[in-house]
């Protein structure tokens, strides 16, 4: 049984794909498990807006009802993003039980590109990827995102790795799956809240044609997919030094309170936005954005090379 026949696709959306007008995926878990009520709807809702400005259609994806809806209704935005939490988290492995039971989940980056690779859509934008946890020699914590990358064709477009992350390993376990790194007009890996990392990209590119031209030779070689990092717009950014103390001081919140695996991730998020006192939400609302523009370059680029 094909994944095709569990999407749920929105007239909106199908038209455009019909057409072959430039679309934008968006994830759903930064709705469900990434931001409070309602800094949440208002962050969906802008994102879709920018993709809608830059020339492109956006289609937030999320499981709900028993399907994988690709392009969500207005009212479902607003049930998404008032769960409080409460929606399941669903990577690849969830899809099956999730679909099943019919309960309502966001989708992180892997299962959003596997709705978003079987609707047709060849462009992704979300806030930044998974990716290995610190500490992972030992509880070998590593998101199914980086596996997903490896085998997909979507191009995904983001801020980097989150912070807390250790990107060093990230870096080497995307370049194992054959993952290509492109610099959106950069050859610093970025790290969510700040420009750089330390680590550096595969190649960098200037424009959305730039990193269209890459996408598409590297779909039509019928390899998997494409990471494109676009470093956080400077005005936002946050100090690398500042943050990475609030990080570790997350992280030890996480282990005395044993705190792993899927929970981890929301767990921390959480917890650094109260150690800055709400300036990584502010950060994070900003790279979202950039990212969805940027994605927007690229899918009507990508549209232009098909016609």
């Amino acid at each position: 049984m094909s994944l095709k026949k569990h999407l749920s696709i929105s007239p909106a959306v199908k038209k455009a794909l019909d057409a072959g007008q430039p679309v934008v995926a968006l994830e759903s878990t930064i709705i469900t498990h990434g931001m409070p009520y309602p800094q949440n709807l208002e962050m969906a809702q802008n994102v879709e807006a920018v993709i809608e400005k830059h020339g492109a259609v956006p289609a937030t994806i999320a499981i709900m009802d028993g399907k994988f809806k690709v392009g969500v209704t207005a009212k479902d935005l607003e049930r998404l993003a008032q769960t409080g939490g409460k929606a399941a988290k669903a990577s690849r492995r969830d899809v099956a039980a999730l679909l099943a039971s019919g309960e309502v989940a966001g989708t992180t980056v892997a299962t959003t590109m596997m709705a978003a690779e079987a609707a047709g859509i060849q462009v992704f934008a979300t806030g930044g990827i998974g990716g290995v946890h610190r500490g992972a020699e030992t509880t070998f914590d590593i998101s199914a995102d980086l596996e997903e990358l490896g085998r997909t064709q979507v191009a995904v477009v983001c801020a980097g790795a989150k912070s807390i992350l250790d990107i060093p390993k990230t870096l080497e376990v995307l370049e194992s799956k054959g993952v290509p790194v492109l610099g959106f007009q950069t050859a610093d890996f970025p790290a969510f809240w700040a420009r750089q990392s330390g680590g550096k990209v595969d190649h960098r590119v200037e424009s959305g044609k730039d990193a269209a031209k890459v996408i598409a030779l590297q779909f039509a070689l019928g390899l998997g997919g494409v990471l494109v990092a676009n470093p956080i717009p400077e005005s936002a950014a946050l100090d690398k030094d500042e943050i990475e103390g609030r990080i570790n001081e997350a992280i030890k919140g996480a282990e005395k309170e044993g705190v792993s695996r899927k929970e981890l991730t929301p767990f921390l998020l959480k917890r650094i936005f109260e150690l800055t006192d709400g300036k990584s939400l502010v950060a994070n609302i900003a790279l979202v954005e950039n990212n969805a523009r940027v994605a927007s370059e690229i899918a009507v680029a990508l549209a232009k090379l098909k016609k």
